[in-house]
C-alpha cells in the first residue's frame, strides 16, 4: 500500500495537509491507522452459473445468462468478457438475464460471484463459440482452421475476410447453429485483498473527528472495468463509513426499534464522505476470468478497523464497538482523562 503523504492527487484536488490543516492546534490529536481484509468467493461448489451465447444473423451476439443485474455492473462485464474472447466490441453483445427459459438454474447474484463465477461461465461460452466460428469460416473459405482469426467483428482466413453475417449464413446452409454454452461452479476459487488507511485528527475537547486522508488499495486481479471497479471501492468505503461513524439500531426496553426513520438513523450523505485515493495492485489470478478476482463487499471490510486504529493512534483510546460517534469519543476521552485529573486534586 502506498504510504500516507503526497501520493497521487486527482486533477484539481488539494489535500488537507497542503491546505495547512495538519497543524490544527493544541486541542487536536492526529494519528494514522490501517487494516487489511481478505475475501473469498462463495463456499467451494456453492455457486453455479450457466451462459448460452449465439451468433445472430446480423453478426451480433446474444448472451443469455442466469445471474441478475441489480446495479452491480455485471451486465457490462458479461458483454466485455464475451467481446474480448470474440474479438469484437462490447456493444455487439446483447445480454439477457435471469430467465430460466433461456438458461439453466443460476444460484444467484451473491457471494462475490458476479464476475468470477457467472463471468467465467460467459467467458467459457465465448471461447467455445469463437472456436466454432473459426471452424465454420474455415470450411466456407476452404482453408485450414489454423489460418482463420477473429478480428474486428469478422474472420480473416488467409487473404479472405468474411463478415460474421456471411459466416452465419454459411453455417445456416449447413444446418448448423453457431452457439455455445459455458458453465462454472466456483471451484477452485481465489481470494482478494483490500487494505485501507486513514490519517485523522481528533479534537480532544469535543470529540470531533476529521478524516484528513483516506486511502484504499485493492488486489482485484486483472480489473475488467477499472472505472466500474473504482466506483465499487468508493461505494464500499462510503457504506462502511456510515456503519463506522453514524448508523446505530437502538432498541428500547419494550423491544421496539427507536431509530426506525432516517431522522434518527443517519446514513452518510455526500458531504459526510471524504475523497479517497484508490489504487489497484497489478496481479493476475489464474482462476478468474481473464485474471480477475472478486471485489463486491470487500472494499467495505477494512474501513472500520482502520478508522478505529487511527483514532487509537491519535488518542490512545481503543474503540471496540460501532459506531464511533462523536459523543462516544468525547465520553471515552473524558473517562480516560479522569484518573489524571483526580491525581492532580
Amino acid at each position: 500500500m502506498r504510504g500516507f503523504g503526497p501520493g497521487r492527487p486527482r486533477a484539481g484536488e488539494k489535500r488537507y495537509q497542503d491546505a495547512g490543516l495538519d497543524d490544527l492546534g493544541p486541542e487536536w490529536a492526529t494519528g494514522v491507522g490501517s487494516a487489511l481484509s481478505m475475501i473469498d468467493t462463495v463456499p467451494p461448489r456453492g455457486h453455479f452459473a450457466h451462459t448460452r451465447l449465439r451468433l445472430l444473423p446480423d453478426g451480433t451476439f446474444d448472451a443469455a445468462v442466469g445471474t441478475a443485474e441489480f446495479g452491480n455492473g455485471t451486465t457490462t462485464v458479461h458483454a466485455q468478457l464475451a467481446a474480448t474472447a470474440l474479438s469484437t466490441a462490447a456493444s455487439t453483445v446483447a445480454v439477457r438475464q435471469s430467465d430460466t427459459d433461456l438458461v439453466e438454474h443460476d444460484t444467484g447474484a451473491f457471494g462475490s460471484a458476479g464476475t468470477v463465477v457467472a463471468g467465467q461461465a460467459t467467458l467459457l461460452a465465448a471461447q467455445e463459440l469463437a472456436v466454432r466460428i473459426r471452424a465454420a469460416a474455415a470450411a466456407f473459405a476452404a482453408v485450414p482452421e489454423a489460418d482463420c482469426v477473429l478480428e474486428d467483428g469478422a474472420v480473416r482466413c488467409g487473404s479472405q475476410v468474411l463478415t460474421l453475417a456471411e459466416v452465419y449464413d454459411a453455417a445456416q446452409q449447413q444446418g448448423a447453429e453457431l452457439a455455445a454454452e459455458g458453465r462454472w461452479g466456483g471451484t477452485p476459487r481465489s481470494v482478494a485483498f483490500n487494505v485501507h488507511g486513514f490519517r485523522v485528527a481528533v479534537n480532544t475537547g469535543t470529540g470531533e473527528l476529521r478524516i484528513l486522508q483516506s486511502v484504499q488499495a485493492a488486489d482485484a486481479g486483472v480489473v475488467v472495468n477499472p472505472r466500474q471497479c473504482r466506483g465499487q471501492v468508493e461505494g464500499g468505503i462510503a457504506q462502511a463509513l456510515g456503519v463506522a461513524l453514524y448508523e446505530e439500531v437502538r432498541v428500547n426496553d419494550a423491544g421496539r426499534v427507536t431509530t426506525d426513520i432516517l431522522r434518527q438513523y443517519h446514513i452518510p450523505s455526500f458531504a459526510d464522505v471524504p475523497r479517497s485515493e484508490v489504487y489497484f495492485a497489478k496481479t493476475n489470478d489464474q482462476m478468474g476470468p481473464l485474471g480477475a478476482k472478486s471485489m463486491s463487499e470487500s472494499p467495505f471490510n477494512p474501513v472500520a478497523p482502520a478508522l478505529a486504529n487511527a483514532i487509537r493512534n491519535a488518542t490512545g483510546v481503543r474503540f471496540a464497538e460501532l459506531p464511533i460517534a462523536r459523543d462516544k469519543i468525547y465520553l471515552a476521552l473524558k473517562d480516560a482523562a479522569a484518573p489524571t485529573q483526580l491525581a492532580r486534586i
